[in-house]
Parts: C-alpha cells; structure tokens; sequence
C-alpha cells in the first residue's frame, strides 16, 4: 500500500507546488511509497461527455484516465489532496474528477439507508488547501463547503474517514513567513 497525492493546481510556481514539494519530501525521507495524481499536469478531462454519462448508472467508464486512476487508488493507504479554494470550493478540475472517478461499483455501492463507501483500504486522508479568506470565514461564514461537503459527506461517502484538513490562508497577500510557517506545519503531520 501507499501514499496518493492529487494536486489540483495548474501552476508549478504556485504555493500549492510548494506544499506538494513539501509532502514529497517527507514521505522521501520517511521512505514510504507514494504515487501522484497531478490532475493539470495529467491533462485530465474533468468534463462528463454524454458517452460516459450513459454509463454511469452501471459504473463504467470509456476514459481510460479514469480506470488508470481508479486502479491507483485501489492501491492506496493513505490520500493526499492538494488545492487552491476557488469560490469557497473544491476547483472544478478536482470536482471532475470526484465525478468522473468515484463510481458506482468502485468507490460505493447504494444501499437502502444510503451510499456504502467501498474505499475503506484508504485508512488516512489529508486535505490540504490555500485561500484568500481566513480560514475561520471559510468555516463559519461560507457555509464550510470543503469540510462539510467535501470531507464530510463527499470522501465519506466513498469510505474515506479519518481525515486532516489544514488550510493556509492568505497565501497570496500574507507574509512569506507565515507561508514558510505554513509547510513547517504541514511536514509535521507526515
């Protein structure tokens, strides 16, 4: 088993790369096993076309992508996810892949009380994301959608539990030490 990282950032100068750079370094000198999704670097689709919407309902899929990822993941322990909070959001290149990934079949089946998350081979997750917003606003003011849709129900429903979300806000216009701060904080939970 090992580590999976998806970055959902396009630029490879952003702070996103850095905290990326950050998590890849702790797992080298751990010497734990770790594979990337970098969604922009992969040149994912995110969009669900009409070929795969018709098989949705039965859990298939006719992105290859898509099984190659689904595959990854099945070989995980441990998930990372790192990204930006675009208007108070997961961005839509991660929610694609949500979509287009977590299938039916694959990452849960429907029961009579519900979704029954099959991914339970991923015992630990990590949540790691930048904003503009203080963390706190996000949390109390903006409905919270990335801990109580994204973690809580999204990656729940899929049997993922037990997970940290850590968040840097104003990266953009704070300080560097507070970004530098930032990764020292992020290295400690790896």
């Amino acid at each position: 088993m090992k580590t999976t990282i998806i970055l959902a950032h396009p630029w490879h100068g952003s702070f996103n790369k850095a905290i990326f750079d950050t998590v890849i370094t702790k797992l080298e000198e751990q010497k734990k096993e770790y594979q990337v999704i970098d969604l922009n670097k992969d040149n994912f689709d995110p969009v669900l076309r009409e070929e795969d919407l018709a098989l949705y309902s039965k859990g298939e899929t006719t992105d290859k992508q898509v099984i190659q990822y689904q595959k990854m993941l099945k070989e995980t322990n441990e998930l990372v996810f790192i990204f930006p909070i675009w208007w108070y959001d997961v961005p839509a290149i991660l929610k694609g892949f949500i979509d287009k990934v977590m299938l039916k079949n694959f990452s849960y089946v429907e029961t009579k009380t519900g979704l029954e998350g099959q991914l339970i081979n991923i015992t630990s997750s990590k949540v790691i994301t930048t904003s503009e917003a203080p963390t706190w606003y996000i949390k109390f003011f903006k409905g919270n959608s990335i801990q109580k849709v994204f973690i809580n129900a999204t990656l729940k429903g899929v049997g993922i539990k037990n997970v940290k979300w850590l968040n840097s806000p104003y990266t953009t216009s704070g300080k560097k030490e507070k970004r530098k701060s930032f990764l020292k904080e992020v290295a400690l939970h790896f």
